[in-house]
C-alpha cells in the first residue's frame, strides 16, 4: 500500500492522532478495497484514543452514537470516521458500557487495545490494520491470506457472530458481491437457517443495509446471493413463482442499475423498487382479475396492495413509494393516445422515470418472447417525444371509421 492511494484527510487525521501521542490505523473496509486493487469511498481510522480526546484533537470533529460511540472529523464534504479500539463486554465496568438481549449487542462502547479490537471484528478481510507508525499491515486472522484467496470468512464461531448482529448475514453477501468473493463454506452454512433473525433487526438498520445491496453497483450479484442464500423472502415479497416476464424486467433493471453507476451517472431508488416489487405486483393483478372488469381500478388496486404488503415486511420510506406509485400509474395511461392526453402525460413531472420503465417492460417482453404490443408502445411514445408538432397532431387524431359502402338498390323490374 503507498499513502498517496489514502484521501489526503484520512492522513491528515492519522498524522493528527500520531502527534497527539495516541496509536493510529487506517482499518476495515480502507485497507482490504487498496489491497483487492479498488478505490475506497470511505477510510475508517481505529485508536487508542477515546471519543472525547479525538474530540480535543480535531475542532473540526462531533462525538456520534449512542449504540457505538464515535466521533465524526468533517473535512469539507469529506467524513472521516474515527472509532475507539473496542474490547470484550465482559470487560465492561457499567452497563452503561455494553448491553446485550438474546445474543444481541444494544450497546458496545467498551474500550481496548488494538488487539482486543480485532478479535470483535466480523470477517478476516476486515481485520486488517494500517499502522501509520511504520506503515505496516497488521493482520490477526489470515485476512491478508483470506484476500488473496478471495473469500470472506468469519472471526470466531460463524452461528454466534451472525446472532450477535443478524446485519452480518447481509454484509456477508454484500461483501462477497462487492469484491466478487466467494463465502468461505463454514461462513456461509448457517447464513439461510440464521435468516429469520432479520425480521427482528431495526426496519431503519434493515433498509439502510438493502440500499447498500442495490444501491451501490453490484445490483445483480447481490440480488443472486440473496436468492442463492434464501435471505429475498426476509427482505421484499416476493411469488412463489416468478412470471419469466417479470423476472426479465428485475434482471434488466438491476443490470442497468449497475451499468448506470459504473458509468458515473446516478440511480433512483424509487425505481430500482418499482422493479423489485414488480413482480408480486403483477401477482397480485393476475389473482384479482377474474373478481374486477375495470382494468384501471385493477392495475390501481393491485400496485396500492403490492406496496401495503411490502411495508407490513419491511417498510420503505414514503419518499420512494410516492415516486413508485406513480411510475406505476403512469403505465396505464401511455395507453391513451388519442387528443390532448398524450401531451399532458409528456409533461408529468414523472413521464420520464415512467417511460424508462415501460422500456424497460417492453425489453423484458421481448426477451420473454411474449406481448410483442408493448415494443409497439414503447416505439410510439419514443416517436412521439422527437418530432414536430404536425406529426404529434397526426399521431394523435382519432382514427376515421372507414365509411361502409351501400349495396345498391335493385331497380324493379319493368
Amino acid at each position: 500500500m503507498s499513502r498517496a492511494q489514502i484521501s489526503k484527510s484520512a492522513l491528515n487525521v492519522l498524522y493528527g492522532l500520531k502527534k497527539a501521542g495516541y496509536q493510529a490505523c487506517l482499518v476495515g473496509g480502507g485497507v482490504r478495497d487498496l489491497l483487492v486493487g479498488i478505490e475506497p469511498k470511505d477510510f475508517d481510522i481505529a485508536t487508542d484514543a477515546s471519543p472525547e480526546e479525538v474530540r480535543s484533537v480535531f475542532r473540526n470533529s462531533r462525538l456520534i452514537g449512542r449504540r457505538f460511540r464515535l466521533a465524526h472529523v468533517r473535512f469539507g464534504r469529506e467524513i472521516i470516521e474515527v472509532a475507539t479500539f473496542r474490547a470484550a463486554h465482559d470487560k465492561a465496568q457499567s452497563a452503561g458500557q455494553a448491553l446485550v438481549e438474546d445474543d444481541r449487542i444494544l450497546r458496545d462502547n467498551v474500550f481496548g487495545d488494538r488487539d482486543e479490537d480485532a478479535q470483535r471484528r466480523d470477517f478476516t478481510v476486515n481485520a486488517l490494520y494500517y499502522d501509520i507508525a511504520d506503515f505496516s499491515i497488521i493482520d490477526y486472522f489470515g485476512g491478508y491470506e483470506d484476500v488473496e484467496k478471495k473469500q470472506i470468512r468469519m472471526i470466531g464461531e460463524p452461528y454466534q457472530r451472525y446472532r450477535e448482529d443478524p446485519v452480518r448475514l447481509l454484509r456477508a453477501v454484500r461483501l462477497a458481491a462487492k469484491l466478487h468473493f466467494s463465502i468461505e463454506a463454514e461462513t456461509a452454512e448457517p447464513i439461510a437457517e440464521l435468516g429469520p433473525l432479520l425480521d427482528d433487526v431495526p426496519r431503519a438498520r434493515l433498509f439502510d443495509e438493502l440500499l447498500k445491496l442495490f444501491q451501490s453497483g453490484h445490483a445483480v450479484r447481490s440480488y443472486a446471493l440473496l436468492q442463492e442464500h434464501d435471505l429475498l423472502h426476509h427482505l421484499l415479497l416476493w411469488p412463489e413463482q416468478v412470471e419469466a416476464v417479470d423476472q426479465q424486467l428485475v434482471d434488466l433493471a438491476l443490470a442497468d442499475s449497475d451499468e448506470r453507476l459504473k458509468s458515473g451517472k446516478s440511480i433512483a431508488p424509487f425505481f430500482t423498487f418499482a422493479a423489485l416489487l414488480w413482480p408480486i405486483r403483477q401477482e397480485i393483478f393476475a389473482q384479482e382479475r377474474p373478481n374486477n372488469e375495470d382494468t384501471y381500478a385493477l392495475h390501481n388496486l393491485a400496485s396500492h396492495r403490492a406496496v401495503s404488503d411490502q411495508q407490513h415486511l419491511l417498510p420503505i420510506p414514503k419518499r420512494i413509494i410516492q415516486p413508485l406509485l406513480e411510475t406505476w400509474s403512469l403505465q396505464d395511461r401511455f395507453e391513451r393516445r388519442i387528443g390532448k392526453k398524450p401531451y399532458k402525460l409528456l409533461h408529468h413531472p414523472r413521464f420520464r422515470a415512467a417511460y424508462d420503465f415501460l422500456l424497460l417492460r417492453a425489453r423484458a417482453a421481448s426477451a420473454a418472447g411474449i406481448e410483442p404490443e408493448l415494443a409497439e408502445l414503447a416505439q410510439w411514445w419514443t416517436d412521439f417525444q422527437h418530432t414536430d408538432n404536425d406529426t404529434r397532431d397526426a399521431m394523435t387524431r382519432p382514427r376515421s371509421k372507414p365509411k361502409r359502402r351501400r349495396s345498391p338498390k335493385k331497380q324493379s323490374e319493368a
